[in-house]
């Protein structure tokens, strides 16, 4: 099991950091390497979940605008819209 974790771990940090837009990589990317090994399997599930959303809604959340998708209630998305990306 360890070894599944081990690369979904792997899999989440190269999704964080090559999404297409440098902001978002370096927000995601950020974001991801503070908190990938304090999260349980069901919190990387959700944060890989976090990253299939598009990063035009992903900003608007973590910005606190309006978005095109309904993000739902869960420790990851708060994480991350509580994020402060400018201490890092």
């Amino acid at each position: 099991m360890t070894l599944n974790i081990d690369l979904l771990k792997k899999k989440i940090i190269y999704r964080s950091n090559y999404r297409g837009t440098k902001e978002m990589d370096k927000l995601l990317g950020s974001f991801a390497k503070k908190y990938i090994e304090l999260l349980s399997h069901k919190d990387l599930a959700d944060l890989e979940k976090l990253l299939d959303i598009d990063d035009t809604n992903l900003y608007n959340y973590y910005n606190g605008l309006n978005c095109d998708f309904k993000f739902n209630d869960n420790y990851i998305n708060l994480l991350f819209k509580n994020f402060d990306y400018n201490n890092e």
